[in-house]
């Protein structure tokens, strides 16, 4: 009992420094600290202007696929779903055209009339991600762009049964 107390009083005081140091900005003190205090992995980059991101993955089935994701509320808190631990979704065909499947909670949405193409990913009635191998024109919240795969990789992907698709941070 001794050594975990004492392990413990260590990391909480390793913790403290970290965040206490000076000499590092804000949000990479925020990241170290996240690091630190959740026991995990994440990848982090820094981008030219010095901000801190986190970048969530995606995959298909286990093929890892590269995501250009929007910048908004919804993708925000898919993150955040992704940060507790892996979301994976089972999908769904549908039309011919894409994979649904429900995230078992409401997302913030902000739907607008959209035409779709092979490896958008949307977000549809606030609680269904959608990923498309063909094209649909609806009323969509824009989530993502797959961008390492030609629209006949995706319609491989995607078009020949249902997939589990899996977000990670």
């Amino acid at each position: 009992m001794m050594k975990k107390g004492s392990l413990l009083v260590a990391l909480v005081l390793t913790a403290i420094a970290i965040t206490a140091c000076g000499c590092q900005s804000e949000s990479t003190n925020n990241a170290t600290s996240n690091a630190v205090n959740d026991n995990t992995t994440q990848e982090v980059s820094v981008s030219d202007n010095g901000q801190v991101s986190e970048d969530m993955k995606m995959s298909i089935n286990g093929t890892m696929v590269n995501v250009a994701w929007e910048q908004n509320e919804s993708v925000d808190a898919l993150k955040q779903l992704a940060a507790q631990k892996p979301l994976t979704i089972n999908m769904s065909m549908y039309g011919g055209f894409e994979q649904v499947g429900s995230i078992g909670q409401n997302l913030p949405k902000n739907d607008v009339q959209t035409t779709t193409s092979a490896g958008d990913i949307v977000l549809y009635s606030g609680n269904q991600i959608v990923v498309f191998y063909g094209s649909n024109s609806w009323a969509y919240t824009r989530l993502g762009k797959i961008t390492d795969k030609s629209a006949s990789q995706m319609k491989e992907l995607l078009g020949n049964g249902d997939v589990t698709i899996t977000f990670t941070r």
